[in-house]
Parts: structure tokens; sequence; C-alpha cells
């Protein structure tokens, strides 16, 4: 067992301690810890014990320039002779104690094919996955998984990650698919973070002396009452943001260089080194040595001198670095700031990603950033992770952190910011057509999904489906206490008896419609004929003052009206006067024998509807009327009696009495058994969509499987569960649709292509440029144009397999830069190339990069004519040149190439 006291020349923090002696007991471990914490002192002592063991490490990178970083680090550490290093298309010295690579290229490996001969993890003992916390990114998050998945527990694996807010469940679910795992967690920094606000007015702390919120002397800004009249509805501008060189003269004056200063936007990196203008941050003998460096790098590598404003501000301690640097360049400043010449570097946030840069303090100048999704803030462990840049040990006391007033955040978003937590891991996993292949090539189907199914989205997704079945059970027992309340009621019959009662409402109204037409029919009939009434008719009264009700009376007297027809004086069989007008007469019993009325004293109405109780004398005719009432029907108006109504008021009757009959007319408050029933089947419908939504969750990954499983057959990848050539022909394939680019080349149309026309092709089935300012200068050829058109009816059939199935995954066709990348392979010099596109040098070497690495997996493909693998190597040679590739694989290609990389390779011997 080693000492590591003898091994590194400093006392070591608890967490190193405690995760080399985790190493030592043999199990794997999860290190997360601050960014510039000495995570990485945990792998190096995995690599001195495997060489002590006369074993091997392979220690996995996110990037290919983090790669090339650690290749140079670990070379100087460990000698060269015991550090090698696989990339897609080449690998060098791959039996070293340490080999450097991609975490893809690692996952590649682990699904290559293995003969007795060849096991490329032969006698590895470590797999260092550095910046694991990468697990999160949304494109190639799923890397981590797989490597993770398909590991074999016999290794070791060291997981090095920025602190996040789930280390624990991450941790758990290593050991559950791959072995013992501990975490190991810190928050200590050894050099800790001071946050800083620069505004226009200068620089000043942001947080109170425990760093639990804002610093009292921060005022937070509110916007006037009157903006907030004028501008209800839209975020109030914050007050300027200060000069940029402003803030560099203050961080400056603080003794706070050299600085990492964060801007989110490639131009506004270049941008910001035009704004400095003459600015100088070196002394002369920093400038002379500078100036020896780079004199030395254009002597090298003369094509890759970013010439103008850039190569100026570096002599003055100033640099620009993102995606569309050039790698070689990005080098030579990572270089120069790492011995302390660089004072200040313009990045984006890509620097933050592990690149080692060290920095006495970093300057994030927005707190908020544009994505696919629209403009947000930044999450707590974007910010975190830029924010520990910050601090250099050894070096520094203390790393400054500064965040910068812009137009929409102040000290209120970069205080709350700064005291955030880090974001959980969220996974990333999804099965792909060449995941699929593997699987079914090397396992049966229920092993296949047994291994889908332990990815970290399968575990995150259980945690939270027992707190969805809990809710479940939940939901489950407030439905029995109803169904318990409810009893033996039998709910069909309730049902039955909703339906009827809504049918006898509409027949009611129905009914209702039917007399107030016949009513209207009837009135002016009836006013006509009261013209004509004799004093003493008997009628029968629907009017105002009797609230509806349906009164037996008799005309004693007719009086003129305000229109033409007379207002009448009647006496009803309540012994009540009133003064109505004909249309509140609803029946004359011209039938019946007028009474006797004369003899009545009349009282003195005149107003209408106007009431008055009768006396003595009247009581003996309204007797006579009541029983004139009582031996024939005064009681129901003349248009109920209409053929129509009858019936329909017949119909109703019998639905009425069929109703009262039901069992659940019985049931008391049915209102109640109503709302009752309603809450049982919202309960019901409520369970089963949550059931079904455990239910997608679980099996989510499992259901993709199958439904690509079943495009791959279509196309005939598969015959039932076994591979065939074309399925194994598109297994040996990575990219973003390994089915598109593998049927693509066993198509036939691309075998008479030319080396530099096939490249063209080839960038354009596996890249995509989202740039609405695209543009090139170089024109694609003709045969490359008819060759990508020959593959439209591929794409459109697998377009379509894939719409039918609910998969969405990229099949890119992009002509744009076709032309671009045939003038590259046929020669065209590096400066007359960059100059023909609106695309930065960064983003061509990365287009031209993808084509390579498909040009470099053509060769190893099963089902592809020997044209066109001789081609695709041509192709390979003539695109793969500096500054697309390294000065360093140059080297390589010149004479230690090795012949056999397990990560691209297939043995076809083993089929």
């Amino acid at each position: 067992m080693l000492d590591p006291q003898e091994i590194f020349p400093f006392e070591l923090d608890d967490f190193q301690l405690e995760a080399i002696d985790a190493l030592n007991q043999g199990h794997s471990v999860v290190v997360s810890a601050p960014t510039g914490s000495g995570k990485t002192l945990i792998g190096e002592y995995a690599i001195h014990r495997a060489i002590a063991h006369r074993q091997k490490v392979f220690y996995t990178t996110p990037l290919k320039a983090l790669s090339n970083q650690k290749l140079r680090d670990f070379r100087n550490q460990f000698g060269p002779e015991n550090v090698g290093l696989m990339t897609g298309d080449l690998s060098m010295n791959r039996e070293a104690s340490v080999v450097v690579m991609t975490t893809e290229i690692f996952r590649n490996m682990l699904y290559a094919e293995i003969n007795d001969d060849v096991d490329p993890l032969l006698d590895v003992e470590t797999v260092v996955l550095d910046e694991c916390h990468y697990m999160n990114d949304s494109q190639r998050g799923t890397v981590w998984e797989e490597s993770i998945i398909h590991c074999p527990s016999t290794i070791q694996l060291v997981a090095l990650s920025a602190t996040v807010e789930n280390a624990g469940q991450l941790t758990d679910w290593i050991e559950e698919v791959h072995g013992p795992t501990e975490l190991i967690f810190s928050d200590f920094r050894p050099v800790p973070l001071e946050f800083s606000f620069c505004s226009a007015k200068g620089l000043h702390p942001l947080l109170n002396n425990n760093g639990t919120g804002l610093h009292p002397n921060c005022k937070v800004w509110r916007p006037s009452k009157a903006h907030k009249r004028k501008s209800r509805f839209s975020k109030p501008p914050q007050p300027e943001s200060p000069p940029l060189k402003f803030v560099i003269k203050k961080i400056a004056e603080r003794q706070m260089l050299p600085a990492i200063y964060f801007i989110f936007s490639r131009r506004g990196c270049d941008k910001a080194v035009q704004e400095l203008g003459s600015t100088s941050l070196v002394n002369v003998q920093e400038k002379q040595a500078i100036q020896e460096r780079l004199n030395l790098y254009v002597r090298t590598n003369s094509e890759a001198v970013r010439e103008g404003i850039h190569s100026e501000a570096l002599l003055r301690g100033i640099a620009s670095h993102h995606a569309g640097v050039l790698p070689a360049w990005k080098e030579l400043i990572e270089e120069l700031f790492q011995q302390g010449l660089i004072k200040v570097v313009f990045a984006t946030e890509t620097l933050a990603a592990g690149i080692n840069m060290p920095a006495r303090s970093t300057v994030i100048s927005v707190l908020s950033k544009r994505t696919e999704n629209g403009h947000r803030q930044l999450m707590g462990s974007e910010f975190l992770q830029m924010a520990g840049r910050a601090g250099r040990r050894g070096l520094d006391s203390r790393g400054d952190v500064v965040t910068v007033q812009s137009r929409f955040e102040g000290v209120r978003e970069a205080g709350q910011l700064a005291t955030s937590r880090a974001d959980p891991l969220v996974s990333q996993f999804t099965p792909s057509y060449g995941m699929v292949l593997n699987l079914l090539q090397r396992y049966d189907l229920d092993k296949s999904k047994e291994l889908v199914q332990r990815s970290f989205g399968h575990y995150l997704a259980g945690l939270d489906l027992v707190e969805d079945e809990a809710i479940v059970e939940e939901l489950k027992k407030q439905l029995e206490k109803l169904q318990e309340i409810a009893g033996e009621i039998p709910w069909n019959d309730f049902e039955t008896y909703e339906k009827r009662k809504g049918h006898l409402k509409e027949e009611r109204r129905l009914l209702r419609i039917l007399q107030k037409q016949a009513a209207e029919i009837l009135a002016n009939e009836l006013t006509l004929a009261l013209q004509f009434a004799s004093i003493g008719s008997l009628v029968t009264l629907k009017a105002p003052p009797f609230h509806g009700r349906i009164t037996p009376a008799v005309i004693v007297k007719k009086q003129n009206g305000p229109g033409q027809f007379p207002l009448l004086l009647c006496l009803t069989d309540e012994n009540v006067w009133t003064l109505i007008s004909c249309k509140s007469v609803v029946s004359l019993h011209a039938e019946l024998t007028c009474l006797e009325v004369s003899t009545c004293d009349c009282p003195s109405l005149w107003k209408l509807n106007e009431i008055t109780h009768g006396n003595q004398e009247s009581s003996q005719l309204a007797f006579a009327i009541k029983t004139v009432s009582k031996s024939h029907d005064m009681r129901t108006p003349q248009y109920d009696l209409a053929g129509e109504v009858l019936s329909q008021a017949k119909l109703v009757k019998t639905l009425e009495e069929e109703l009262e009959l039901l069992p659940a007319h019985k049931w008391g408050d049915r209102k109640k058994l109503k709302k009752h029933r309603k809450r049982m089947n919202e309960l019901e419908l409520e369970i089963n969509n949550r059931q079904q939504l455990i239910a997608h969750r679980a099996s989510r990954h499992w259901n993709t499987f199958l439904a690509l499983m079943e495009i791959l057959q279509h196309f005939g990848c598969l015959d039932e569960y076994d591979s065939t050539e074309i399925g194994r022909t598109v297994a040996s394939l990575r990219g973003d649709n390994e089915l598109w680019l593998g049927l693509s080349l066993m198509s036939g149309h691309l075998d008479e292509l030319k080396p530099s026309a096939l490249a063209a092709v080839l960038e354009a089935i596996s890249t995509d440029v989202n740039r609405p300012d695209l543009w090139s200068g170089y024109s694609a050829s003709s045969q490359s144009i008819e060759a990508l058109n020959d593959l439209a009816g591929i794409r459109r059939e697998l377009t379509l397999q894939q719409k039918q199935k609910h998969i969405d995954i990229p099949l890119w066709w992009e002509s744009t830069l076709m032309g671009l990348i045939e003038a590259w392979a046929n020669g065209v010099h590096w400066t007359d190339l960059i100059a023909n596109t609106s695309l930065d040098e960064g983003d061509i070497v990365r287009i031209i990069r993808r084509t390579i690495d498909l040009l470099s997996q053509v060769p190893h493909c099963e089902a592809i004519s020997k044209q066109l693998r001789n081609n695709a190597r041509q192709a390979l040679k003539a695109v793969n040149r500096f500054p697309v590739c390294d000065a360093e694989d140059l080297l390589i290609d010149g004479g230690n190439k090795d012949a056999y990389n397990p990560a691209t390779e297939r043995i076809s011997s083993s089929k």
C-alpha cells in the first residue's frame, strides 16, 4: 500500500485522505468538492498506485482539449513512457500505465467487440471520470451513465465532480449498478472566495461577514414610482453598467489580476479586447517573454496565428478565449495564462469546464444568458462553476469573484446566486440505435432490459415513484372511505335515475314551450270574446295579484280601459275583488250559466291589478263561484286543453310516476349523492392517470428501446433480435443518428465519390450548424450535391418510421458547408478558407473534426464497399491537417500511430 506522504510533498486535506483510504479498501469513490479544492490529486494517487501495481489507469475527460492538457501534465509528472492517448481515429502508447481519453471514447470501447487476443480493459485497475458532473449535459450526458453501467465491476471508478446537490444519490446509484462506492464530500475551499459587486460607482463587498446575505452597504435598486406606472408589464432597466475599462481598472488597483472575465458571447469576448484599446497590463519583462513565446508559435504554427488586434492584445496581457478560436491559439493563451503572463482572459463559460487556468479572480459580466429556450438567469451550479475558478492554491490567500451591474441584474440577483446551492444532477440517459444494437449483440432481450433500466435516470425515477406511489395509496384510501359511505348503492341504478331525471327535465321544458305557444294563440281569441261576454260570465284568471295561482272568478262589471279593450272587475272564489285586463283571463266558460251579480254592491277600483277583500254580501257570490268550480273544471287554463299540450302533459305525468317508482327516488339527498359520486369518479380518474404516469416513467427508456428496435428491424438491421450484417455496420458507428449514417454509407450512392466529395457529403449528414447568418463562399461540386440528393429517399423513409414510433433523433441534412469541406479537402489554404465563410475558426475546426471522426470510422465498417473504405482513408488524410488537427496528432500520425484502436475497430473474424 502506497503512503500518500511519500508521494505528495505537502499535507493532504481530510477529504483527499478519506478518498485514498476508500480506494485502498477496494471501493470506488464519488468525490464531490468545490472547483480548485484538489480533486485531481485523488486521480493522481490512483495513477501512482497503478504504476506500483504494474497495472493501468484510464483517465477520462469530457473534452478533447482537456484530454490534451492532461496528456501534457501527466507526461511531465509521470514521464512520457508512462502516458498514452486515445482519440477517435488514433491511439498512442496505449499500453502505458495511464491512458488519457474522452469519456465518449471509453464508452465506445466498452461497446466494442473484444476477442480472446485483444482486451482493451486488460490490467485496468481504475477508471477516473474527471468532471463527472458533465452527466448534466443535455446532449452528451448519457455517455457517463453508459460508461458506469457497462464498466466491469472489477475496475474501480473514481468519479470527480464539482459540488452537486444530489451527490449522495449518484453514489447510491453507482453502488447499485457497479459495486461498493463511497461518497467523499467536501465543501471546504483551501482558497476561500470573496464576493464583490462592481457598479458605475466602484467596487464594493457583495455579502455580509457571514456570507449569508447582502452586505449592509449594498443598496438594492428599485424603479421610481413614475416608471412603475409607465411600465407595469415590463421589467424596468437597472442603472447603467460600468464601462469595461472601469471594471478592469478597479480589479487591477485591488491586485486582483490575473482574472478570467466571463462574457456569454464570442462576439462579446472579442469586442471586449477591442474596447480595452491600448491598455497594457504587463511590464516590460512580461511583454518580452510573451513576444518570445509568440515568435516561437508563429514559426511552428504560421497558419494558426490570430492576427490583428488579438496578437497585439496578447503582448499587452489581454486575450479572448472561446469556441470560435482555433484550438492551437487557445492552447497558447492557456500556457501564457498559467505562466502569469496573460492578465485578463475574456472567456465564455466553456472555460469553466475544467481547463487548468488558475486565476486570482473571476469576473462575471452578466447573471443571465440566452439559450435555445429563451433568456434565463444563471443556474446555481453554473455560477458556482465560474466563481470557483478564482483563487490559486499556494499563491492566493483568497479568490475574488466580481459580479458586474448589468441593465437587468443588480445586487439582489448577484447576492441570490452567490448564496445559492449547487443544482442536482439530472439524468440525460436516452437509448440510441447504437446502444440497442450493441446490447443485443452481446445479451438477450431480458438482460438488455435490465441494463437499460440500470440508468441513473431510472434510479432517480424510482425515487420519485416512491413518492408518487404514496400519493396514489392516499388517493385510494380516500376513495375507499367514500365507497364505505356510499354503502350498497347500485351506482348503475343511480346513473339510470339521473338519466331519467334529465329526460323528464327536458320534457317539462317542452311542455312549457307548448303551453306558451297555446297561451299566445288563446290570448288573442279570449280578448276579442271578452268584449262581448255578458256580465256574470264565469272565467279563470292567471293574474299578477294571485302570484301564479289559477283562480276561478266571475265578471261583475266592465270598465273603460286605456286601450280599445275594457278592464274587468272580477270577484274570485276567495271573495277577493280585482281589476284586471283581458290578458289575465286564461279561460272563458261560456258553456256555464251566468251568475246573478246585479244585486252585489261593487267596490270602486281604478288601478290595474288592484285588489280588495269582499264583504258578507259578496261572500255568497264567491261561494257560488267555488261551488261551480268544484263541479266543473275551472282551474285548468284553456291553453292546457290544447291537443299537443294535453299529450305532452300526459307524457310528463307518466315520466314523473315512473321516476317515483325507481329505487333511487327513495335515497334521500340525491344532490349530495350526486356530488359524492362525482368526487368518486374524479378520484378514480386521478388514480388511473397517476398509475399510467408511473408506469410510463418506470418503463420510458425501455419503451424507447423497443421502438428503436422495431425501426431497426424494419430496415433489416435485426433479424428478430439478432444483428444482421447491416446491423453490425450500424452498431460500429457513432454519431447523433447511427442508423441514418449507416444506411447512407451502405446505400451505394457514395461509393463512386472522389475523396473530397465524400468528405463533403459526410459533413452534410453528420453535423448541424444552427446559425442564421451562415454562408460559405465555396460551392459544392455537382457530384457531391447529386450524391446527397440520392440519399433523400432513405431520409424520408427513416423520418416516417421515427415519426410513427414517436422517436425524435435528428437526421442532419445541411448542404451549405459542403463546398467549404470540399475546398479544404482539395488543399485550400487555411487563411483562404476562413476568409470565405461567416463561421469562426473554432467552428470550422469543430465541424471538420466531426467529419474526420466519421471518416475514421468508415474503414472499420463491415458492410461497406472496399472502394468506399479506400476513399474514406484518402479523404481523412486530406482533411486531417493542421490547424484542424493538433500538432501532436501530426507527430503521432508521422510514425507512432498504433494499428488497432478498440474504441473504433470491430474484429470481423469474431462474427
